[in-house]
């Protein structure tokens, strides 16, 4: 069942359209959040062009998420980045029978307008692209097409939820290779979780409440979240996945999908790495499959990996504020 907390009842994302004596409503909390959820225990792949594309789709992704540069790419650019290309976008769209998202700056209204038009699946307002607006995030309610947002702590995610997010991506690091950050966040998600469920068991109001405040989120969205015990919407993990036991080990923490760009199309062995990681996810709680996943990569042709201490662009702190 679909948790709708934090739902809005009077955004103005939700269109309705007569078909033959039916009335259809599109943009509720449902269709974006059931949409999601459609995706569960998948993989999707970060991608640039076609060819990237329908790699993705014969190995098996649940979704692509298009990109003008991957995030490697993007931090040899100096971490400037925007929204990819439409026609890219639509011809994407025209080639792979999977849903396609696609992403725009954090702010920026009108590229998350523009890709509302283009008629994406799903809009990622991500830190990988240069923000548009350090302290604002968009206000997601206003849009049809539903959201994805990055969060490196139960907070962040709260107050993307409030927005109108209806998928949760803990961020780790971006084009690293380095799978440290993405295990770092959703651990963190985690230990906040089994902490506000323990203060709702508890029947204590008062502290939830401070934690509402400190979380600058409603107490309802708050309470509702303690008493689930997990995020209200699904939460895939992100940044810095490049192997089969990577995605396994990301799942057996409490993930509900894996997002991974970089550690496939800029390994040697892309097409393999694609099935290997999208058999790792799909059987995580089976160390055999997952092993003969990893069976199908070699380590030598992996990425090169960046010790994420030493970066000076973090992509993760990005519209983290906020």
């Amino acid at each position: 069942m679909l948790s709708l907390s934090g739902e809005r009842t009077d955004a103005k994302g939700i269109i309705q359209e007569k078909s033959n004596s039916d009335n259809i409503l599109r943009g509720t909390s449902t269709l974006k959040r059931g949409f999601a959820h459609m995706l569960k225990n998948g993989v999707v792949m970060d991608v640039t062009t076609v060819e990237q594309a329908q790699i993705a789709e014969d190995a098996g992704a649940v979704s692509v998420m298009v990109l003008d540069k991957l995030p490697s790419d993007v931090r040899k650019a100096g971490g400037v980045a925007r929204t990819a290309s439409i026609r890219i976008i639509e011809d994407i769209m025209d080639s792979v029978t999977i849903p396609v998202m696609a992403k725009c700056r954090i702010g920026h209204v009108y590229e998350a307008k523009v890709l509302d038009e283009t008629n994406v699946d799903m809009i990622d307002e991500s830190e990988v692209l240069t923000p548009a607006d350090e302290h604002h995030h968009i206000w997601k309610w206003d849009f049809t097409t539903p959201f994805v947002n990055g969060a490196r702590s139960l907070s962040e995610a709260l107050r993307r939820i409030e927005e109108g997010a209806a998928m949760i991506r803990t961020k780790g690091e971006p084009g690293t290779g380095n799978v440290a950050e993405a295990v770092t966040h959703i651990k963190k998600v985690n230990d906040e979780l089994r902490t506000i469920k323990s203060i709702y068991d508890s029947g204590d109001d008062q502290d939830l409440i401070r934690i509402a405040r400190e979380f600058k989120v409603s107490y309802d969205i708050v309470a509702k979240t303690a008493k689930l015990g997990r995020l209200p919407v699904v939460n895939f993990a992100a940044g810095g996945i490049a192997t089969p036991a990577d995605a396994a080990y990301l799942m057996s923490l409490g993930c509900d999908g894996i997002f991974v760009g970089s550690g496939i199309f800029n390994a040697d062995d892309a097409k393999e790495r694609a099935r290997a990681i999208v058999l790792a996810t799909t059987f995580w709680n089976e160390s055999d499959k997952v092993k003969e996943a990893q069976k199908m990569i070699d380590e030598r042709q992996s990425m090169l990996g960046l010790d994420v201490k030493t970066l000076e662009l973090r992509m993760q702190d990005r519209g983290g504020l906020a």
